[in-house]
């Protein structure tokens, strides 16, 4: 069994997977909107996708956000998220910048995750995520694939690899063209966290027709699922009311 990763009393791994959902406003007020709007939904963590901000890149703004942010949301836990852009993201940004970044918004003390491309080359994900370890934050070391689901070794292989560099969940989102490539992810993300995963994994299979990945993950042995408010950040994402409702039907009937 996958052990837990905790972040301000939220067990990750354990019972129904956690609903994340993310934030995408591009000014501060934006941001500031998205996350008051969310004080009557049932969610586990928000994403911050600092990549849609258009001050990422002054770190001063970033942390200016942060710091109004993070009293907005109360005790829910805060993923810091730059999507790049070779990975779906809004901007592009050059490695060295993306790892001052990151660590940069870990020692602020006021996010409790961050995400790291966990392809973006071993010696720089390494880095961030000793950084992130040293200012006490954890870290998901992600990958997505919009093109096409590889075969399923390679997804396990990925994951396994998310592992060994050090991240406490590794995380694959991958596209299907077809319903056979659902059952591949999800086929993979139960060989991980059965065979291989010491620590909690998120998968997931994109589109509409990789939805049932999003709703499935405690049968399979996905951790953590994306749900909407508002704008989703993905193709795919539930309304994270709906979501919460499916994901309760079915912890209740296992």
């Amino acid at each position: 069994m996958a052990n837990v990763i905790e972040v301000r009393g939220v067990k990750i791994g354990e019972g129904t997977p956690k609903i994340i959902v993310p934030i995408v406003g591009v000014t501060k007020e934006e941001i500031l909107a998205a996350a008051a709007s969310f004080k009557d939904v049932r969610l586990d963590l928000v994403e911050w996708r600092v990549d849609w901000f258009e001050g990422v890149f002054d770190f001063a703004q970033v942390e200016d956000v942060l710091k109004d942010l993070r009293p907005a949301l109360g005790d829910v836990p805060i993923l810091f998220t730059f999507r790049t852009s070779k990975e779906g993201g809004e901007k592009a940004i050059e490695p060295e910048v993306y790892a001052k970044l990151n660590i940069q918004a870990a020692q602020t003390g006021l996010v409790d995750l961050i995400d790291v491309e966990a392809f973006t080359g071993d010696e720089i994900v390494k880095e961030i995520i000793a950084g992130a370890h040293a200012a006490g934050v954890k870290v998901v070391a992600s990958n997505h694939d919009f093109g096409k689901t590889p075969d399923k070794d390679d997804i396990v292989g990925r994951l396994r690899k998310m592992q060994e560099l050090g991240a406490d969940i590794p995380k694959i989102a991958v596209m299907p063209k077809n319903k056979k490539d659902v059952l591949v992810l999800l086929s993979a993300t139960e060989e991980m966290a059965t065979d291989y995963a010491d620590r909690p994994i998120i998968t997931m299979s994109m589109a509409g027709t990789g939805l049932i990945s999003r709703l499935c993950g405690e049968v399979f042995g996905s951790s953590c699922t994306f749900g909407a408010v508002g704008k989703a950040s993905a193709p795919g994402q539930m309304n994270a009311a709906d979501l919460d409702t499916v994901l309760n039907l079915i912890h209740n009937s296992l």
